[in-house]
């Protein structure tokens, strides 16, 4: 197996001494998991922040084998992760990505869907210019991995509307995506998302 692609960091946890099991997003080859050499290190601690964009080759001698990833960035969130707010959110939106996606399976909306998002958790003014393309991130999950459900037309400044949706919308993913999830993961990611939800408040 031979992969070369731009990807999405979704999640790294150590492995071994000085290793990584990193998990990213690819367009045409969806989440791929692979061991990085080295990934602990002073050199590439940067470039696996969830929600960087990489430049990956991934090998194996087999496809029930776990690949060598090599990286290197293309694009840093790190500018972000200092601000409590994009931060919250960039490491939700990325640990959920990697906690809900089967590996090697395509979803190229999802892909174009997570790199907007980032995009505009990034950029936009503040964010009522990304929390309704949070929602509709997670929305979309929710009917690519057949759970059905809509997209909601959300307009950026009708937070009375906004936030029972994310809340309801809390509620349904836990009850279905994460259902099955292990208990470590799951203790995470809802932590993760409740650090959220009390930052949107804050900000509201």
């Amino acid at each position: 197996m031979k992969i070369s692609s731009d990807a999405i960091v979704c999640g790294a946890r150590p492995h071994g001494e000085t290793g990584v099991i990193a998990r990213v997003l690819t367009a045409d080859e969806g989440l791929v998991a692979g061991y990085v050499a080295g990934g602990r290190g002073r050199h590439m601690r940067p470039v696996l922040i969830p929600g960087n964009i990489v430049s990956v080759d991934a090998t194996a001698r087999s496809a029930n084998q776990l690949p060598f990833l090599k990286l290197e960035l293309v694009t840093s969130r790190g500018p972000w992760l200092s601000e409590p707010l994009p931060s919250a959110a960039i490491g939700w939106a990325t640990g959920f990505t990697a906690a809900m996606l089967p590996e090697r399976v395509e979803f190229p909306a999802l892909h174009a869907a997570l790199s907007a998002l980032l995009d505009a958790i990034c950029h936009a003014p503040s964010a009522r210019g990304w929390v309704p393309a949070l929602i509709s991130y997670e929305a979309l999950a929710l009917i690519e991995l057949g759970y059905g459900g809509n997209r909601p037309d959300l307009k950026a400044d009708d937070w009375a509307t906004i936030m029972p949706i994310f809340d309801r919308q809390g509620q349904l993913m836990q009850k279905r995506l994460l259902a099955d999830r292990a208990g470590g993961v799951m203790g995470e990611l809802l932590a993760a998302r409740a650090i959220l939800r009390e930052r949107l408040l804050r900000m509201i």
